[in-house]
Protein backbone atom coordinates (compact mmCIF):
# COMPACT_ATOMS: atom_id res chain seq x y z
CA UNK A 1 0.00 0.00 0.00
CA UNK A 2 0.93 3.52 -1.22
CA UNK A 3 2.74 5.52 2.06
CA UNK A 4 1.44 9.12 0.52
CA UNK A 5 -2.15 10.23 0.12
CA UNK A 6 -4.12 13.41 -1.35
CA UNK A 7 -7.08 13.97 1.33
CA UNK A 8 -8.85 13.94 -1.67
CA UNK A 9 -8.20 10.11 -2.02
CA UNK A 10 -8.62 9.39 2.01
CA UNK A 11 -11.82 10.94 1.36
CA UNK A 12 -12.87 8.72 -1.39
CA UNK A 13 -11.40 4.75 0.49
CA UNK A 14 -11.45 6.02 3.60
CA UNK A 15 -14.82 7.22 4.87
CA UNK A 16 -16.44 5.08 7.05
CA UNK A 17 -20.06 4.51 5.69
CA UNK A 18 -23.24 4.88 7.50
CA UNK A 19 -23.41 0.81 8.26
CA UNK A 20 -20.29 0.52 8.94
CA UNK A 21 -20.31 3.59 11.72
CA UNK A 22 -23.17 1.34 12.58
CA UNK A 23 -21.07 -1.56 13.29
CA UNK A 24 -18.57 0.60 15.85
CA UNK A 25 -21.08 1.67 17.87
CA UNK A 26 -21.35 -0.73 20.48
CA UNK A 27 -17.64 -1.13 20.62
CA UNK A 28 -15.05 -0.23 23.54
CA UNK A 29 -12.84 2.97 22.48
CA UNK A 30 -9.50 0.75 22.48
CA UNK A 31 -10.86 -1.79 19.36
CA UNK A 32 -13.24 1.19 17.73
CA UNK A 33 -10.26 2.30 16.19
CA UNK A 34 -8.54 -0.89 15.40
CA UNK A 35 -11.50 -2.45 13.73
CA UNK A 36 -12.47 0.72 11.89
CA UNK A 37 -8.58 0.52 10.18
CA UNK A 38 -8.48 -3.47 9.39
CA UNK A 39 -12.64 -3.02 8.09
CA UNK A 40 -10.86 0.09 5.41
CA UNK A 41 -7.69 -1.63 4.96
CA UNK A 42 -9.45 -4.78 3.94
CA UNK A 43 -12.15 -3.02 1.44
CA UNK A 44 -9.26 -1.44 -0.11
CA UNK A 45 -6.69 -4.18 -0.25
CA UNK A 46 -8.90 -7.36 0.00
CA UNK A 47 -6.76 -8.67 2.56
CA UNK A 48 -5.98 -7.29 6.55
CA UNK A 49 -2.41 -5.68 6.85
CA UNK A 50 0.94 -7.94 7.88
CA UNK A 51 1.34 -5.54 10.55
CA UNK A 52 1.10 -2.12 11.97
CA UNK A 53 3.86 -0.19 9.79
CA UNK A 54 1.95 -1.49 6.52
CA UNK A 55 -1.32 0.44 7.18
CA UNK A 56 0.08 4.20 6.36
CA UNK A 57 -0.55 7.15 9.52
CA UNK A 58 -2.12 9.35 7.15
CA UNK A 59 -4.83 6.52 7.30
CA UNK A 60 -5.34 5.85 10.75
CA UNK A 61 -5.24 9.70 10.94
CA UNK A 62 -8.32 10.09 9.10
CA UNK A 63 -10.40 7.20 10.25
CA UNK A 64 -9.34 8.19 13.78
CA UNK A 65 -10.94 11.67 12.91
CA UNK A 66 -14.49 11.12 11.55
CA UNK A 67 -14.46 8.28 15.67
CA UNK A 68 -12.93 10.87 17.41
CA UNK A 69 -9.98 9.27 18.63
CA UNK A 70 -6.85 10.46 18.75
CA UNK A 71 -4.57 8.06 16.38
CA UNK A 72 -2.65 7.38 19.24
CA UNK A 73 -5.22 4.69 20.05
CA UNK A 74 -4.42 2.55 17.84
CA UNK A 75 -1.23 1.84 20.40
CA UNK A 76 -3.63 0.54 22.61
CA UNK A 77 -4.57 -2.21 20.58
CA UNK A 78 -2.23 -5.27 21.47
CA UNK A 79 -4.65 -8.09 19.52
CA UNK A 80 -4.78 -6.98 15.98
CA UNK A 81 -2.26 -7.58 13.79
CA UNK A 82 -1.43 -3.62 13.09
Amino acid sequence: MKHLWAHEELIENFTLLPGERKLLANKITVSKLGLAVLLKFFQYEGRFPRGRTEVPKAIIKYIAGQIDLPPTAMLCVQSLPL
